[in-house]
């Protein structure tokens, strides 16, 4: 099995950081109501009393009553959190210290290692034209080390890109409602992606994850570049200079209309690149997630 590799010395010290700042800001005792969609579940209905907020009437149920009706929710005593991994053949590509693999698998790490830290539970689905691998939810320190192992198999990485069917995936095998992260460069989007997104968000609390190389985004070089597979070693030769401009403008829209297709499934979408450390801006999420909680 080829392995991917992973800095793990490295992430246990990103980890050690993440969990010591969401703590002294309160954001890992707060994170359920950060995500509004997880920790609720439906428990009954009840009559509606003078001391409820308007805003909560079920108009459908009190028709059917012929009285005003509101619905009762009970807190899960566990929460799930669904990560789907990216594993398609874009994400083996770097222009700096890590591929976008290696980046996406720690960033996933890291994900997993705050829910499970917290008690909840965590699902990893690996995907690229299929389901590469799946991982049910569970919790605990043994599925923190489960997960890394399966984030670590480079075998998985293969050609092919269906967005649409890891979410389907994710909707047909978990039955409760939790929170969906999706990690990919979001390269080689086919088929009704957007309409599985939106489905997914009536039923998840979904966050996007963007992760791109610097190279995605713009070609800063003019002239001549190598591109080097990192499986087969095979080397592709590209003159920029010719479509620096049309791939600029190209990477900008493309970006644009995701970020919109995600705010219309009622979903957010962070945007990380591989040259820049991962905390600050998760951090710097959760926080605004807080806030608006």
């Amino acid at each position: 099995m080829v392995r991917l590799n992973i800095e793990v010395v490295e992430l246990a010290k990103k980890l050690e950081i993440l969990i010591k700042i969401l703590i002294n800001t309160q954001v890992a005792s707060k994170y359920r109501s950060v995500f509004k969609g997880q920790g609720l579940e439906f428990e009954d209905y009840r009559k509606y009393l003078t001391t409820d907020d308007a805003k909560i009437i079920d108009w459908k149920a009190s028709i059917r009553a012929n009285e005003l009706m509101v619905k009762e929710f009970k807190e899960e005593r566990n929460l799930n959190t669904y990560i789907l991994l990216d594993t398609s053949y874009s994400m083996i590509f770097g222009s700096t210290e890590k591929l976008k693999a290696q980046y996406a698998a720690e960033v996933a790490a890291s994900l997993s290692y705050f829910v499970l830290k917290s008690g909840d539970n965590v699902s990893m689905t690996m995907f690229n034209d299929k389901i590469a691998q799946f991982v049910p939810p569970d919790c605990g320190d043994k599925q923190f080390y489960l997960i890394l192992n399966f984030l670590a198999n480079a075998d998985v990485y293969e050609a092919g890109y269906d967005l649409e069917n890891a979410i389907d995936f994710v909707m047909k095998t978990m039955p409760r409602r939790g929170l969906l992260i999706i990690i990919s460069d979001f390269i080689g989007l086919e088929g009704e992606w957007d309409k599985s997104l939106k489905v997914a968000g009536k039923k998840f609390d979904v966050l996007g994850i963007m992760v791109r190389d610097p190279r995605d985004n713009e070609l800063i070089k003019t002239g001549n570049i190598v591109l080097q597979d990192p499986m087969s070693d095979e080397l592709t030769i590209i003159n920029t200079g010719k479509i620096k401009d049309k791939y600029s403008e190209y990477t900008k829209n493309e970006k644009k209309f995701i970020k919109e297709t995600f705010s219309k499934s009622n979903a957010d979408l962070l945007d990380l690149n591989t040259d820049e450390d991962f905390i600050k801006p998760i951090i710097q999420f959760l926080l605004r997630r807080g806030g608006r909680a």
